[in-house]
């Protein structure tokens, strides 16, 4: 087995308003996304960060987030996790190496981040995240919700 990389430091992975700042980001499908970010505020003291259309909701809770997506979209089996990374590049390099099935390479969004998503040997999804720049949510069609404005 080879030595994991370090995980980023605090301040060398930039700051972005349309991603939290949690580095580790799980993805939850759910049936209706409106009714899912209720209940997880209402349940578990989340609370609502961004709103992206009626399919995503970003929510918070101290220092660590979560993402509810809309379950009508293909999420493998319903559940994916984001990991925020100083280097998207270097890290997809080092997962094809290490043998990883890529299901996107790198590419850049305009809500400020570059991404790539593969899948582990257990067929899990996950999606590593460079912030680029840090952009308004409502240049994309975000609506930040959030306390942390």
């Amino acid at each position: 087995m080879g030595r994991a990389a370090a995980p980023p430091a605090a301040g060398r992975v930039i700051a972005n308003r349309s991603i939290p700042a949690a580095t580790v980001i799980p993805v939850l499908s759910y049936a209706d996304v409106t009714e899912a970010a209720d209940w997880l505020c209402a349940a578990f003291g989340l609370e609502v960060r961004l709103r992206i259309a009626n399919h995503r909701m970003q929510l918070v809770y101290g220092d660590g987030a979560v993402v509810a997506t809309d379950g009508g979209r293909p999420a493998g089996d319903g559940h994916s996790v984001i990991v925020r990374v100083e280097d998207v590049d270097a890290h997809h390099e080092q997962a094809v190496a290490a043998g990883a099935r890529i299901l996107q390479p790198p590419t850049d969004y305009p809500f400020g981040e570059r991404q790539y998503t593969a899948e582990d040997l257990g067929g899990h999804r996950w999606t590593f995240s460079q912030s680029i720049a840090d952009v308004d949510p409502a240049d994309w069609g975000g609506v930040l919700v959030g306390a942390d404005v």
